[in-house]
């Protein structure tokens, strides 16, 4: 999917965020997708292809979207089997969605749409203002640049997220910082032009939530693992 947006510019550290608006998504797919290298490519601007597949963190990265103050909280999620109640808990924490899927991997390509209808499913349960708008999703096909190795089309994933009525894009994480910044900036348009950041001003309070720890897009990276550092890089 093409995109015709202005680069949302990060604002610096010490920026006063009070009037901000606050984003929270979830990245959802299997593992090994690059639910980690896309979250991390958004907040920092670098790619780092090695992470724990097994630890779950919630990014916050502040950017100026449309002349607006927004905070993205994004939780990465691991990716694995887990128990129905936690992964309905991320949902319910959630206003907005990214599915992602490796254009190499048919598999996680046939998760979409049962993750979609669980998104459905979930904040139908939910009592909000607009029972009857759909939580928002972006479905991303990750990998491009691994052409050799694609299993799924561009023309397959896009007629899969127009069945779903959702916004796709078909980006390499490891190549572009731009096409990763574009799937959160039609995430948040997508919030913004249904009116669900309204319907969803009222957060759902949830325990496992808060124990989830929360990385500032002024952190580093270390391969293979988390690590953290708030002193070494730079604002952008």
């Amino acid at each position: 999917m093409s995109s015709n947006f202005q680069l949302p510019r990060t604002l610096k550290r010490n920026s006063h965020l009070s009037g901000c608006r606050t984003v929270r998504v979830v990245m959802l797919g299997q593992g090994a997708v690059g639910k980690t290298a896309i979250s991390v490519r958004f907040i920092t601007k670098r790619f780092i292809g090695e992470y724990d597949p097994t630890l779950e963190t919630i990014y916050r990265h502040v950017s100026l979207v449309d002349g607006e103050c927004v905070q993205f909280e994004v939780l990465d999620t691991a990716g694995q089997e887990e128990d129905a109640m936690l992964i309905e808990e991320k949902i319910k924490w959630a206003e907005g969605f990214v599915i992602v899927y490796s254009v190499t991997d048919r598999c996680s390509f046939d998760e979409v749409v049962r993750l979609r209808f669980l998104i459905n499913h979930v904040h139908a349960g939910l009592k909000r203002a607009h029972a009857d708008t759909s939580p928002p999703v972006v479905v991303v096909a990750n990998k491009k640049d691994l052409q050799y190795d694609r299993m799924v089309t561009e023309e397959e994933g896009g007629g899969v997220a127009r069945a779903l009525n959702c916004p796709f894009f078909e980006i390499s994480a490891r190549d572009s910082y731009e096409e990763t910044v574009a799937v959160f900036t039609a995430l948040y348009h997508e919030l913004a032009n249904n009116g669900t950041l309204s319907a969803f001003r009222r957060k759902v309070s949830s325990k496992l939530m808060d124990k989830m720890p929360r990385i500032p897009s002024t952190a580093t990276m270390g391969l293979s693992t988390r690590s953290f550092s708030l002193s070494s890089v730079k604002d952008f």
